[in-house]
């Protein structure tokens, strides 16, 4: 979970460094398949007990919040 929730922001900076909308685009992709991966790991969490229901539920709402922000920042870069 660690290393997928490092990769979204690692992600975003290094598109953001790259040299086209395009690049940044794909860049934004893979951090929100980062975004999944962390809510995957939740569900996982949540069947092997590890994770608390309110706990888990406030750490998918936290994804939630930040696939949409991903959204925006994509729909974004598709209009320039």
């Amino acid at each position: 979970m660690r290393r997928a929730a490092v990769s979204i922001p690692s992600n975003i900076a290094e598109g953001y460094d790259r040299n086209t909308t395009a690049e940044y685009i794909h860049y934004l992709t893979i951090s929100r398949g980062s975004k999944s991966e962390i809510e995957t790991q939740i569900y996982i969490c949540i069947m092997l007990n590890y994770l608390s229901k309110e706990d888990a539920q406030t750490a998918l709402q936290l994804c939630k919040d930040i696939g949409k922000m991903l959204n925006v920042l994509i729909n974004k870069q598709k209009l320039k």
